[in-house]
């Protein structure tokens, strides 16, 4: 295997999940009775770059399909999240009337609604029909493509060169993250600023987060990695911050490294120095993160069995990506976890993939009563059990299994 960003031959281990579905490639009734797509799991580290990524076996139009179940608008803290990041860059940037923000990964709107209810002119980049359609049902325009450096070439010559870019939780999705960060260059106008949010790679081994790693998630990203790929492919990173989202997250800013001289914020070179003393640059760093995951997969499945055979009620809830991760790993099935809770109206009434465990909405939830129930999305843990609180009416308990078992 050659490192997608650096062509390095990449040989060492990160971890090895078995084999998976896609995480969002939800099922039908109907689909149930076809054979469903399974593909090797297994994230190495290139030793030369330190990009940790997944070796390809399904392509992005495979993975992002045109049913693509995931809309971010769904979840009130990540709402909460985008609006306070318009407010935030409004006002570094001096963003007005005569601005244009585009987004890349618009998903269904989430971000760019606050852009446009203040007037500034924007437009989004999303290429899952699904979730493009419901940008759109918000006054959106979407333009319904992959991004690329081709993709961005042609809005230059429309005239749609960009004062702000955000890319959030997209630029670990990328196949080729070299032509995607030169698509920024390109498309950025001068004085521009691109932001990029990702989870961070120090926080997903610290905290062991193993089930943050799916098909759909090509990278896993450092500072250090992302620092590298962006100024060699046009685009120097000025500031960075780091974010409670995703169970820890990185929010990096860049701008164009031809036309713009802006201070290099010190907090760039203390991240880098941490991620150095973390032993991010050594091979050490990324051993042993498979036994971490292997513990918590033994200590889920034992907290199931013994709930099973006490006679208690599990219940889950958020079918997302992560819990597929984690479902599938552990090889639960519905004896051991007979259906999962969802608010969004596109996974209800469908199947997780792989273990084929049934979405249901939150009535059934009322109506079943279970003893306990596990918060597969753990990074909204304080969110759910805020909405699902009068499950303790009947002695009900909440469960997290990421980053160890826990019963609130």
């Amino acid at each position: 295997m050659k490192c997608r960003h650096c062509g390095t031959d990449v040989t060492l281990p990160f971890i090895d999940l078995g084999s998976a579905p896609p995480s969002n490639a939800y099922l039908t009734a109907g689909s149930l009775r076809a054979p469903e797509k399974w593909f090797p799991l297994r994230v190495l580290v290139c030793t030369q770059c330190w990009l940790v990524q997944t070796e390809d076996y399904g392509g992005a139009e495979e993975l992002f399909s045109s049913d693509y179940a995931y809309f971010s608008s769904y979840s009130t803290t990540w709402l909460a999240h985008a609006s306070d990041y318009v407010t935030a860059m409004v006002a570094r940037l001096g963003l007005g009337k005569d601005s244009l923000v585009a987004e890349i990964a618009a998903n269904d709107g989430y971000l760019l609604q606050y852009v446009k209810a203040l007037g500034i002119p924007c437009f989004g980049v999303e290429p899952t029909a699904s979730t493009a359609v419901a940008a759109r049902q918000k006054g959106i325009e979407i333009v319904e493509e992959f991004f690329s450096t081709g993709l961005a070439d042609r809005l230059v010559v429309e005239g749609r060169k960009a004062d702000l870019i955000a890319a959030n939780n997209v630029l670990a999705h990328v196949p080729d993250i070299n032509d995607f960060l030169r698509g920024f260059a390109a498309l950025l106008k001068p004085a521009g600023v691109a932001t990029f949010e990702f989870p961070h790679l120090l926080r997903l081994v610290e905290e062991s987060q193993f089930d943050t790693i799916y098909h759909e998630h090509y990278s896993y990203l450092s500072l250090t990695a992302v620092e590298r790929i962006a100024r060699i492919n046009g685009l120097t990173v000025f500031d960075v911050e780091e974010l409670a989202t995703h169970g820890g997250s990185l929010r990096v800013f860049a701008h164009r490294s031809d036309t713009r001289k802006q201070p290099v914020s010190p907090r760039v070179a203390e991240l880098l120095n941490r991620e150095a003393h973390a032993g991010m640059k050594s091979a050490d760093f990324y051993r042993g993160f498979q036994a971490c995951a292997e513990k918590i997969k033994n200590d889920f499945l034992a907290f199931l069995l013994e709930a099973h055979n006490s006679g208690l009620k599990v219940a889950a809830y958020g079918a997302a990506a992560k819990g597929n991760t984690l479902l599938n790993f552990a090889g639960v099935r519905p004896d051991l976890l007979p259906y999962v809770v969802d608010r969004n109206p596109a996974k209800q009434g469908k199947f997780l993939p792989g273990s084929w465990i049934p979405i249901e909405d939150e009535s059934h939830l009322k109506a079943s009563r279970p003893d306990r129930v596990v918060i597969l999305p753990w990074n909204l843990r304080q969110e759910v059990m805020e909405q699902l609180a009068y499950i303790r009416e009947w002695g009900g308990k909440f469960v997290v299994a990421v980053p160890q078992l826990e019963e609130q």
